[in-house]
């Protein structure tokens, strides 16, 4: 596997950081890019999305990690919504044009934070990826299950892959089944069993974080063979 660290112009912005991955010796998955966006209080250095990042590029997918301007900047609170998308604009230009990779299907794969913000702007024509893939869609704050983020997603076309932990304090199972009933879109849902909405697992369990790392790999890419 091949890691390169490089820097994303963010138009009027500045920089910010990324990781792309590939594989050693390109096979049929790496026509597919997938670009991953952190969560509001870590980085791309996050263990989920290095673990995922990392074996889907093992499988020969073309990945690419970034931070948001305000990691970068050393900030905690993160920037309005507008600021986020533009980054992710820049992410996937970077992908599709700058990377050196000859890429013809762009998936979103977002954590968190990351995960709201592409479907926020691929539900505006912001983005326009062939697929996105929530790694822990924060569909409510943790005991406000009354205030759902959900409006905005029967208005996104591209297929949609969720993982949820079944300790997510930030996403209640029942009501996410709920919400992806009613989208007419295609989309499918994976449970981690044990998981919290970074997908760590209780100290009685015994399985290793990899064997979740693992479990979202093959069942992405199950998901982005489908066809």
């Amino acid at each position: 596997m091949k890691n390169e660290i490089i820097t994303i112009t963010v138009p009027d912005q500045g920089s910010i950081s990324g990781i792309l991955s590939g594989p050693a010796h390109l096979n049929e998955n790496s026509s597919t890019g997938i670009v991953f966006a952190h969560g509001m209080s870590n980085d791309m250095h996050h263990p989920s999305l290095q673990g995922v990042a990392q074996g889907l590029s093992g499988l020969g997918y073309i990945t690419l990690r970034f931070n948001f301007l305000y990691k970068e900047r050393g900030r905690k609170s993160a920037d309005p919504d507008h600021r986020l998308i533009v980054c992710w604009q820049a992410a996937l230009d970077y992908l599709v044009h700058h990377s050196g990779h000859d890429v013809d299907k762009v998936v979103a794969a977002g954590k968190s934070l990351g995960a709201r913000i592409a479907s926020v702007a691929a539900s505006t024509g912001k983005i326009t990826p062939h697929g996105i893939i929530y790694l822990g869609y924060p569909l409510h704050a943790p005991g406000r299950k009354d205030k759902l983020r959900d409006a905005h997603l029967s208005d996104i076309t591209a297929p949609m892959l969720f993982f949820e932990g079944t300790r997510d304090p930030f996403c209640d199972l029942d009501l996410l089944s709920g919400v992806i009933d009613r989208l007419t879109m295609p989309v499918a849902l994976e449970i981690i069993q044990g998981g919290d909405h970074g997908f760590e697992l209780p100290a009685s369990d015994p399985r290793d974080p990899s064997e979740v790392y693992n479990q979202i790999v093959e069942k992405c890419h199950q998901w982005l063979n489908r066809e």
